[in-house]
C-alpha cells in the first residue's frame, strides 16, 4: 500500500495556511489563535510561530495583525489559481492546439536554470525532452517577459497523437490516485488530520496539470478536490471568524 500523502501540520504550515486561505488580506494574531485552536495548534505555538515569521520575513505586522510577504502573496496567486483555473471559454471546448515554450537560452547559472523550470511548471507546462515545453492550449496563461526572454514560444499542432503526448508528459494514474486518498482523508472527525488533508490538497491540485475533458481519464478527481478543499477552507474561515468572536 503507498505512503499516505499527508503528514502533520507544524505551527508555522498552519498559520500559512490560514492567511493564504484568507478571505482578507490579513489576519489579527486573535483570528490566528482561534484558527489554529481549530486544527489543534496550541495558543503558545501559534504566537511563537507568528514571531518568527515575522523575524525571518515570511509575514510583516500591520496595525491590526499579520499579512503574507510580497514572496507568499506570489504563492498565494499561485494556490488561488490552482483551485480556480483559468480555462480558455472556446465553444464547442478545446481545438486541439497545444502551447510550446522552447528554451533558446545558454549557458545561464544552475539557479536560473531551476527557477525558469519552476516558472514553466507554475505554468503547468510539461517536459517533453531538455528545453522543449508543452500543454493543451486549454487555459489562460500569464507570460511573463522573464520567461519569453528565454525561449521561443509557440502554438502548435503536433503530428503524434494528444493522448500519446498525455501519456509521455504527465503521469495521470500516480496523480489521481493521490488525490483520492486525499478525498477519503477529508472524511475524518479528527480536525487536525482534516486540517494537514486540506494543506496537501492545496499542494496536490498545483501539480494537476488541468487538461481538456477529452484528454483526461474517466473519473477523472480534479474538481471534486477541488470542490472539497474550497468547502473545507469556507467552513474553516466561519469557524475561524466565529471562535474570534469577528
Amino acid at each position: 500500500m503507498p505512503a499516505s500523502p499527508i503528514r502533520p501540520v507544524a505551527a508555522r504550515s498552519a498559520v500559512l495556511s490560514l492567511l493564504i486561505g484568507a478571505e482578507v488580506a490579513e489576519l489579527s494574531a486573535r483570528e490566528l489563535v482561534a484558527g489554529g485552536g481549530l486544527v489543534g495548534v496550541a495558543e503558545s505555538t501559534v504566537r511563537a510561530a507568528l514571531s518568527r515569521m515575522t523575524a525571518a520575513g515570511d509575514l510583516a505586522r500591520t496595525t491590526d495583525g499579520y499579512r503574507l510577504s510580497d514572496r507568499l502573496r506570489e504563492r498565494q496567486r499561485r494556490q488561488e489559481d490552482a483551485v480556480h483555473p483559468r480555462r480558455v471559454d472556446r465553444a464547442g471546448g478545446w481545438a486541439g492546439d497545444w502551447e510550446m515554450f522552447t528554451v533558446t537560452a545558454a549557458g545561464r547559472p544552475a539557479d536560473e536554470r531551476a527557477e525558469l523550470r519552476s516558472r514553466l511548471q507554475g505554468l503547468r507546462l510539461a517536459e517533453l525532452r531538455e528545453g522543449l515545453w508543452l500543454r493543451p492550449a486549454n487555459l489562460e496563461l500569464e507570460w511573463t517577459e522573464e520567461v519569453l526572454v528565454l525561449g521561443e514560444r509557440f502554438v502548435a499542432r503536433p503530428a503524434r497523437s494528444a493522448d500519446e503526448l498525455v501519456a509521455l508528459l504527465w503521469d495521470l494514474d500516480a496523480w489521481a490516485a493521490t488525490a483520492r486518498s486525499l478525498l477519503e482523508a477529508t472524511r475524518t472527525d479528527d480536525p487536525a488530520r482534516r486540517f494537514a488533508a486540506c494543506i496537501t490538497s492545496a499542494r496536490h491540485l498545483l501539480a494537476d496539470p488541468v487538461l481538456p475533458v477529452a484528454l483526461l481519464p474517466r473519473d477523472w478527481p480534479g474538481e471534486a478536490l477541488r470542490a472539497e478543499h474550497l468547502a473545507y477552507r469556507a467552513w474553516l474561515q466561519e469557524m475561524r471568524r466565529a471562535a474570534a468572536g469577528g
